[in-house]
């Protein structure tokens, strides 16, 4: 018969399948869990020694994005180079690009849109010539990049993305990485959002065949408008109204994906 001090215990935590620790010497069940325990440690610190080093990779990779790509392209705007500097633009990107994040092309988001090349979301951002106090709106959210660069420079911005998991993607993106100042609306941009207008500042980041009227309607006088216009041959246009007029500048030739207007 088994005496109470002979039954062996199972543990959940150190069991393997082959071996059991409690079924050791006390001595040698002491060592072992020390070793376990050291390597444990062993193992976090180089875990946290690895995000250490991977954050700072990206906050080098987000300084020579700027240097090289930005500021060499005449992009001066100090407040626009500031928030592309600190916006994480890898979180904005999947999972699997994000090594590529600070190169200077556009990357696939999902549903056929891709998100921006950086100097771009810097050259509108800057046309757009932001002070801290305006009402900003944005036609094509996509992964919120652009949102977000934006939410560091304005004081409100609207955001309209027609597709719905996109939409409900950059919501919850924007708001763990902590943004107030931005709303999400899943919807069609071409007709803006006139709950919410005038805009001092409206941005496009999709192309429509032409400037949709509803747009023109929702700009503010004085404000300013940025956005790719035409279908295969795009140019990228700033569009100021003064005295409810449009004046329109052409500003250099683009590619981006196609607006979606009306489901289509």
């Amino acid at each position: 018969m088994r005496k109470e001090s002979d039954v062996v215990i199972a543990s959940p935590v150190f069991n393997t399948g082959r071996s059991n620790l409690y079924g050791l010497p006390r001595s040698l069940r002491s060592l072992a869990m020390t070793v376990i325990l050291s390597f444990l440690i062993l193992l976090g610190c180089q875990n946290r020694a690895s995000e250490k080093q991977q954050k700072l990779n990206f906050i080098q990779l987000r300084e020579k994005m700027v240097a090289e790509q930005i500021e060499a392209r005449v992009v001066k705007d100090k407040r626009v180079l500031i928030a592309m500097r600190k916006v994480e633009r890898h979180r904005f990107v999947p999972q699997k690009y994000q090594g590529l994040a600070y190169n200077d092309f556009p990357l696939p988001i999902g549903g056929d849109q891709t998100i921006s090349q950086p100097y771009i979301v810097a050259l509108m951002t800057e046309l757009l010539r932001l002070s801290g106090d305006e009402r900003v709106l944005e036609i094509g959210t996509g992964s919120g990049y652009q949102a977000a660069i934006l939410a560091e420079l304005a004081k409100e911005v609207y955001t309209i993305e027609i597709l719905e998991p996109l939409a409900k993607s950059a919501e919850t993106r924007l708001k763990d990485l902590g943004y107030k100042n931005i709303k999400v609306k899943c919807g069609d941009g071409y007709l803006g959002w006139e709950e919410f207008a005038p805009f001092d500042g409206i941005i496009v980041t999709c192309a429509p065949p032409y400037v949709p009227e509803p747009l023109i309607e929702q700009l503010a006088e004085g404000g300013r408008m940025v956005i790719p216009v035409g279908e295969y041959y795009q140019e990228l246009k700033l569009l100021t109204k003064k005295k409810g007029k449009i004046q329109e500048q052409s500003i250099i030739p683009v590619r981006f994906v196609p607006m979606i207007h009306g489901g289509r």
